[in-house]
């Protein structure tokens, strides 16, 4: 390498008047070297010897090498010019693609927005009258309410067609233009919407001349068909935002007719030329008899590019397109957005950069070769960076290792923490159902006593028709016997199974009998009460993931707290109802109780908040805790209009 640098440098040292002194060999070149003073920054003029080459051959093969250079250098910076404009071509179509929505969602948003105005007045009792008794008054009242209409929703027409395809009521009644007595049964948003109901059509306007978009529906009794109603759209609003957004914007039928554009020169003309079927049949559909359909000035380049003349001067533009899918069925919107500019300009710099970083690469292949020694001593001292980098990260090492081991201690115990919370919640939890069941007892013990005595009833029957030989009925009074402690057990199960510690373990339940586990627990307490229960059943019952115990003291509280609410209340109500879903299952218990106050709401769910007068506030807090831990929610729902309060429990639907 380093004679490869000295013969260069000799190259350029001799003058164009100078010549070289050649010897016999390439020794001479060596000794030359060593000969040359290089550590004064000097050089003398070294005999080099290249054996077999002359000047002329030498010269030539310069030349040679310097058009290939030239060549590839001019290959480079072509290509380079080329992959830029790609790119820009591939941004500005990505431009496109993030305006085309926008352009779509303005044009069917007006449409939507319109599309309902015929579906509503077809089933307007005022314009089912008229067209079942047609009268001067009921036209005119019908003409005013469709000029309101119009002018409220911005619509350009709004008239309605009797069976006969005669227009008997319009929005523009009165005018020099009013479509009233005008004959539509050519028109196929008429016959079409006759026959199914609903009907769109894009065509030039008979009376006003002008293109639009006609959406009619409909008018149905109970006799057949009365007639039609129809909106017309025209969709200047939509073209004028199109043509402010800079960019050109049209759609076209299945058929490739060009309808609402931003360059008017081009509606109704064709992206390629038609049949002689097409033609008639876009005629018929547009209602343009003798429109020849000329081409729009519009050719593919490749790619997504295209040549264009929306202003007298063609241009380059990067195209665009999609469906307007069922809100505008056969139409497809086009987005051209301007790219000559930007794809010139983008290849220029790109042309321009690369040439002058090609000049500079020789420069930069210089600098680099001077700069080898310093970078070896660089590299030394780096060395010597590295090895007091690794040390001190040795060090750095092992005090992250005593940072980690002492976080492991915190972590260990903040999970013993969290391990004592969840012991603390769940003894909370079951002072809470066994709260519950105090307060219940009684209720229960009533309950009971009503068996009780009647299995003593029953027994003496039994011993009295015993001693009079009527086994037959004593042995009817032995199985009602039987039956009432078979009630007495299922009465003591709920309640041994309620105060039950519950587990951690869950599963799917029917969430009917979470309820009926409830209402079970708390009989005696409503019967005594005099609460309605409005229950609306789901059958069969929706299967949700929870722990049966857990959930039924959820609902204990909540029920407890309705019948509380309702203490002194007139025609005391408590609905309970299930709704569904593809994922979550809700439980909502509501009363027409006095409700809650807005204080209340708002903190209802912190501790300790009641308007009870013996209440802890503990039960709603530790129902809602248990719900978070069954992977649901408890709420509390709007007020809304109504009296009382309602709570909704949701939890995951099992699979």
């Amino acid at each position: 390498m380093r004679s490869k640098i000295v013969w260069f440098s000799a190259l350029i040292a001799f003058p164009s008047g100078g010549t070289p002194h050649y010897g016999s060999s390439m020794v001479g070149l060596k000794n030359a070297m060593a000969e040359d003073n290089i550590g004064k920054g000097t050089f003398q003029r070294a005999p080099l010897v290249f054996p077999g080459r002359s000047a002329v051959g030498r010269s030539l093969w310069l030349a040679v090498l310097l058009a290939l250079l030239g060549a590839a250098l001019g290959f480079v910076v072509f290509a380079t010019g080329r992959i830029a404009g790609t790119r820009a071509e591939y941004a500005l179509r990505d431009r496109a693609l993030a305006a085309l929505p926008l352009a779509a969602d303005s044009l069917k948003g007006d449409v939507e927005k319109q599309r309902v105005i015929p579906l509503v007045l077809a089933r307007d009792g005022a314009v089912q009258e008229m067209l079942r008794s047609p009268s001067t008054a009921n036209e005119a009242a019908l003409d005013d309410k469709l000029r309101a209409i119009a002018r409220d929703a911005a619509s350009s027409m709004i008239y309605v067609i009797n069976p006969e395809g005669i227009a008997v009521a319009a929005s523009n009644a009165g005018e020099p233009t009013s479509f009233l007595g005008s004959d539509y049964r050519f028109r196929h948003y008429f016959t079409e919407a006759m026959a199914n109901g609903t009907a769109m059509q894009y065509a030039l306007g008979t009376v006003s001349a002008r293109p639009g978009l006609y959406l009619s529906s409909r008018v149905d009794g109970p006799e057949g068909p009365l007639g039609v109603v129809v909106v017309k759209v025209e969709l200047d609003r939509v073209e004028s935002s199109w043509l402010e957004s800079g960019f050109v914007v049209f759609t076209t039928d299945e058929r490739g007719v060009v309808l609402a554009t931003s360059v008017p020169q081009w509606r109704f003309g064709a992206l390629s030329p038609l049949s002689e079927e097409e033609t008639e049949t876009a005629r018929d559909r547009l209602q343009l008899p003798g429109a020849t359909f000329e081409p729009v000035p519009l050719s593919r380049r490749g790619g997504n590019l295209v040549t264009a003349s929306p202003a007298r001067r063609s241009a380059g533009f990067v195209a665009v397109s999609q469906d307007l899918g069922k809100a505008l069925p056969g139409w497809r919107l086009s987005l051209l957005i301007p790219a000559d500019t930007e794809i010139s300009s983008a290849a220029m710099t790109a042309r321009v950069t690369t040439l002058l970083a090609l000049v500079l690469v020789g420069f930069v292949a210089f600098v680099i070769v001077r700069r080898r020694r310093s970078m070896r001593q660089r590299q030394d001292a780096l060395v010597f960076m590295n090895a007091e980098l690794e040390h001190r990260v040795k060090l750095r090492t092992a005090e992250l290792q005593r940072s980690n081991e002492a976080l492991a201690g915190e972590i260990a115990e903040r999970e013993n923490a969290e391990a004592r919370v969840r012991r603390l919640r769940d003894e909370l939890a079951q002072a809470n159902r066994l709260s519950i069941l105090g307060q219940i007892a009684a209720g229960v013990a009533h309950e009971i006593n009503q068996p009780v005595a009647a299995i003593r009833t029953y027994a003496e029957n039994a011993a009295h028709l015993l001693r009079s030989g009527r086994s037959q009925d004593t042995a009817g009074n032995l199985s009602s016997i039987v039956a009432m402690t078979g009630r007495i057990g299922t009465i003591t199960e709920t309640l041994r199974s309620f105060s039950r510690r519950a587990s951690g373990s869950m599963g799917p339940i029917a969430a009917e009998d979470a309820i009926d586990g409830a209402l079970s627990l708390l009989s005696g307490r409503i019967r005594d009460s005099g609460v309605t229960i409005e229950r609306k059943r789901i059958d069969p019952s929706p299967m949700v993931m929870a722990s049966r115990i857990r959930l039924e003291q959820i609902l204990v509280n909540l029920l407890q707290n309705a019948l509380d609410a309702l203490k002194d209340q007139p025609e005391p109500r408590v609905e309970i109802a299930l709704a569904e879903n593809r994922e979550m299952v809700a439980i909502s218990v509501r009363d027409n109780g006095p409700g809650l106050a807005p204080d209340i709401r708002r903190s209802l769910f912190m501790p300790f908040t009641t308007n009870k007068e013996k209440g802890l506030g503990l039960g709603l807090v530790i129902s809602e805790e248990i719900a978070r831990e069954l992977g649901g929610s408890l709420r509390l729902d709007d007020a809304g209009h109504g009296k009382g309060a309602s709570f909704t429990v949701e939890l995951r639907r099992a699979a």
